[in-house]
């Protein structure tokens, strides 16, 4: 297990990969590559806990069963994990959603805008507000986020 001490904190290090979410009832740095992927990352203040999912689609397809890998599922399944730690007031931060293929991307049906689009879906209905977001545009980012203080930061990835 690797700790990363920032404000005199010790977070465990967890890399987050596609397709997979992570909640933590003790100080984790969680860092997370996204490209047309989005990542909500959810926080309560009382607790401070927090969770985050980074999902690759926005709903199941073919009967697939992840429920991390996509939106409509994972969202909902972080939130009621932290739900029943105790957390009742949650709110979100969302990033990615990148457009990946520039030839959809006046189309709005590309794959990071509806990413993007069911995260706002999933989090009105679940009355979960967002305080932070960074999504779109036509490159992939980093995301580093503290489950313990919901704080976030976001590096964009050059392009090759």
């Amino acid at each position: 297990m690797t700790t990363f001490a920032a404000d005199e904190t010790i977070r465990t290090r967890i890399y987050l990969h596609p397709g997979h979410s992570t909640v933590s009832v003790e100080p984790a740095l969680v860092t997370t590559i996204l490209g047309s992927c989005v990542s909500v990352c959810l926080w309560d203040d009382r607790l401070r806990i927090g969770g985050i999912t980074h999902y690759l689609l926005p709903q199941p397809i073919s009967g697939a069963a992840d429920p991390a890998r996509f939106g409509s599922t994972a969202i909902r399944a972080i939130a009621a994990e932290l739900t029943g730690y105790g957390a009742t007031k949650l709110v979100a931060k969302v990033f990615g959603g990148s457009t990946m293929n520039s030839a959809l991307a006046t189309t709005g049906r590309d794959l990071g805008s509806q990413n993007v689009a069911m995260a706002a879906e999933e989090l009105q209905a679940l009355g979960i507000p967002v305080t932070a977001s960074d999504t779109g545009g036509p490159i992939g980012r980093k995301l580093i986020f503290q489950t313990d203080d919901g704080t976030a930061w976001v590096k964009f990835l050059e392009r090759r």
